[in-house]
Formats: structure tokens, sequence, C-alpha cells
């Protein structure tokens, strides 16, 4: 097993991606929040049988919480989360700051249709819109294959 490749720009991202392409690799994402569990390694898994190379992401998404939730809560256990990717045979892990995802200025985001405002939707009427915006610019910055 080789060891994991921690990455913290969108640069550096995209530098190691070009490089396993170079090589004829195709890429699989896995984007997380962290605080992984079996859920998360499974698509770990499964990303390392189709794809060449699996790059995972670990960011804790401040724009799907809305004021007064539980972002400040939300458990942050980056050293396990990264030792359970590198286990699972995780090529590189991708784990930017808030400002490297959000620039200062950045307007971009996301509206989901309707069908977002059922269910947890009517409870936390901002959460799908955030979570929609990071997947997009997660896929945005890797540009995977899977």
């Amino acid at each position: 097993m080789s060891q994991i490749i921690v990455v913290e720009t969108i640069k550096q991202l995209r530098e190691k991606i070009a490089s396993f392409r170079h090589n004829g690799k195709s890429v699989g994402l896995v984007p997380t929040m962290g605080a992984l569990h079996n859920g998360h390694l499974s698509l770990a898994q499964a990303s390392k049988k189709e794809c060449g190379v699996t790059v995972a992401t670990i960011f804790v998404n401040p724009t799907q919480f809305a004021p007064g939730e539980d972002l400040e809560k939300y458990p942050r256990t980056l050293e396990e989360d990264i030792s359970g990717l590198e286990s699972e045979g995780v090529d590189v892990v991708f784990v930017p700051d808030k400002k490297e995802i959000y620039p200062q200025g950045c307007t971009t985001t996301v509206t989901p249709p309707v069908v977002a405002t059922a269910l947890e939707g009517e409870f936390r009427p901002s959460h799908f819109g955030g979570v929609c915006t990071i997947v997009l610019k997660l896929l945005n910055m890797a540009i995977p294959d899977k």
C-alpha cells in the first residue's frame, strides 16, 4: 500500500490529477465532510474498483448550515479520516480550508429545484443549496471521470 498524498490547494489537487491522467489513469472522486463511516469507505472501495486513482475530499462545508445550526459541533476527525482513507487505498485526499473553496468575493451558488423543499428541505431550506454548490465546486476542481 502506498502512502496517501494530502493536498490543500486546488493547484496541488489539479497537478496531482494531471500527473495521474498523464499516466493513463482514470480518476474517481469521493467528496465528504469527514467524520467518515463505513458508507464513506464503501464509496472509496467502489472507486478503487472502477478507477485507476481515487481522490477523496474532506471539507466541512459551511454553506449547508444555516445560522444557529450545528456547524461548530460537526465532528472533525481529520487524522482518523485520513488513516481510514489510506487503509482503503485512496491515493489523494484534498483538505482545503474555507478560503480555498470560498475565496473573498465568491458569489457563485447553486439553487436546487423544488424537489429540495420537501422532507429535510422543509426544515432546512438553505441546506440543499449549500450541498449542491459544494458538490459542483468539487467536481469542477477535480474533474473526475467517476
